[in-house]
């Protein structure tokens, strides 16, 4: 039996902006994009695993009023889940990243006590990411 990871949901609350993040910025490739119910999801893969999906949506999108309300007011705290990147140029992607529009620097490029070089930015909707050199 084996196990591999297929897909990654980031919760955005604008869909225009982290588009422009995760496409534009990190260079991802949108698979598919689906509008229903007035809510997007927009699925992207990055060109060198072509099978691990990373799907944007919304938080009220497929949920109550109720639960959309809470997850919204999380993800404008910044407190939902991280997304870890791998990078094989840390600061020429850094830079990249740091230029573009509604990111957070959180931390610029340096060597950690575990043994990683990476840096640490907030997206456009306020979710951590965390780019290691590969």
């Amino acid at each position: 039996m084996s196990v591999s990871l297929s897909t990654v949901h980031v919760l955005v609350d604008d869909p225009d902006a982290a588009l422009g993040f995760y496409r534009d910025t990190l260079g991802l490739t949108v698979r598919d994009e689906v509008a229903h119910g007035g809510f997007r999801w927009i699925t992207l893969v990055p060109d060198n695993q072509p099978d691990i999906k990373i799907v944007l949506s919304q938080p009220h999108a497929g949920r109550s009023q109720e639960d959309g309300d809470a997850i919204a007011a999380l993800l404008a705290k910044g407190e939902l889940g991280a997304v870890f990147l791998r990078t094989d140029d840390l600061d020429a992607t850094f830079a990249r990243i740091a230029a573009a529009p509604g990111v957070e620097v959180l931390e610029e490029p340096a060597s950690r006590f575990w043994g990683a070089r990476d840096a640490a930015v907030r997206d456009p909707a306020g979710n951590l990411v965390r780019i290691e050199q590969a």
